[in-house]
């Protein structure tokens, strides 16, 4: 009996003492992401496993939930579900909706005391901010310039780069008159990428896509724009795309195009394939101007505990060890100052110097409007684009049915 009575006292007592030193289960957090190609998808869920190895609180389980235009369903179903994910990867263009729909936290109270705010690169806040609040991180950026291949432009005699639109019209011409090769590469089609190529043009121009809340799409820079490109086509000087693929580089790895516009997301890409190139800003009409493009963080609106913890897991994306590395593997430009900056980078840049034309232009980039409505906006510029460089219809008739169209 006192054995019996001994060992119920033992147990009973490491039951007490494992109770009270017991370390608290982790939080588990789903990340729903679109990452591709397939190798940048094995760098992310790397570095996801390094922030998880890195403490025992939090535990993110980063799955691959399609590409955007898969993802948008799954997105609004769960949000009507009241079943999100608790951190999601997308393109900020989506912030509008899901603000719309109360799915998401606003940012600015966790955002102004962390450090990650002064390490910000500040040309990307307009991919954060929406109705006077920071919805979004970004994860990764990118912008576009325009490629082309020295030794097409050396046969052809041109010692000159193209600064403006004048001399990119000039030079297209001129390397078109070379039978089997075209001047320049333009996306043909009405989806997205069609319309991310071609708003640099609206904004060197002096345009804008939206007044406030409000679609603003038939103007003379809009016109401008639209006329530019309509010319590169009716002068023989520009091959169109594939319906929707104007991201294919085929054409330009073969010599039939001898300049393309594409983003840093294509730099490490193209370079495996073909060292005959390089990279220039886009030319102007008035002012230097980019698009930005890439992928932001969203928390949705879960619990305090998930929405804290998740936002731990944000500032790590957000710091220089993930951003240096993310860039470095993947071709994505740093969000981070300091990793800009940092020696790493820097080598990078060194073997691969082309990558400074994209970082050198950023201060000159803009993003997508992040307005509710940007898919129906997008839907009736693509519209209107595709038909012009069809060349059923001048520039100010596509854009005026667009614009009725949206009103």
């Amino acid at each position: 009996m006192i054995r019996v009575l001994l060992v119920l006292f033992s147990l009973t007592f490491s039951l007490i003492l494992g109770g009270c030193t017991s370390t608290p289960q982790p939080i588990h957090l789903t990340f729903w992401q679109g990452v591709n190609p397939p190798a940048n998808r094995a760098v992310l869920n790397r570095l996801v496993d390094q922030f998880n190895r890195s403490q025992n609180q939090v535990f993110v389980d980063s799955i691959y939930a399609g590409q955007p235009d898969q993802q948008i369903p799954k997105i609004l179903t769960a949000v009507v579900g009241n079943s999100p994910p608790d951190l999601l990867w997308f393109s900020p263009m989506i912030t509008g909706r899901l603000v719309e729909l109360g799915a998401i936290r606003p940012l600015d109270d966790w955002l102004k005391d962390s450090p990650i705010l002064s390490e910000l690169d500040p040309a990307l806040l307009s991919t954060m901010q929406y109705a006077g609040k920071t919805w979004s991180v970004p994860l990764g950026v990118n912008n576009i310039a325009l490629y082309y291949r020295p030794s097409l432009f050396a046969q052809a005699g041109i010692t000159k780069l193209p600064e403006t639109w004048a001399e990119l019209k000039e030079i297209a011409q001129k390397l078109a008159q070379t039978e089997g090769q075209k001047g320049i590469f333009l996306p043909f089609g009405k989806g997205e990428f069609t319309v991310f190529v071609w708003l640099p043009f609206l904004w060197s121009a002096g345009g804008d896509l939206v007044t406030g809340d409000r679609p603003t799409l038939n103007t003379p820079p809009a016109i401008s724009a639209l006329q530019f490109w309509q010319d590169l086509v009716k002068s023989g000087a520009a091959m169109l795309s594939q319906p929707e693929r104007g991201y294919e580089e085929d054409n330009f790895f073969a010599g039939r195009v001898a300049m393309q516009i594409s983003g840093s997301w294509a730099l490490n890409f193209i370079s495996s394939k073909v060292k005959d190139f390089g990279v220039i800003p886009l030319p102007r009409a008035q002012a230097p101007a980019t698009a930005i493009g890439g992928e932001n963080l969203f928390i949705f609106r879960t619990t305090p505990e998930r929405e804290r913890a998740a936002w731990q897991f944000v500032e790590f994306v957000a710091s220089h060890t993930f951003q240096t590395q993310w860039a470095v593997e993947t071709g994505y430009l740093p969000t981070n100052l300091r990793s800009q900056q940092s020696a790493k980078y820097q080598e990078y840049i060194q073997q691969n110097p082309q990558i400074s034309i994209f970082l050198n232009q950023m201060s000159a980039g803009r993003s997508r409007p992040l307005i509710p409505n940007y898919p129906r906006l997008s839907n009736s510029l693509g519209r209107a684009i595709e038909s012009v460089l069809a060349l059923r219809q001048t520039p100010a008739q596509a854009l005026a049915i667009a614009q009725d169209s949206l009103d």
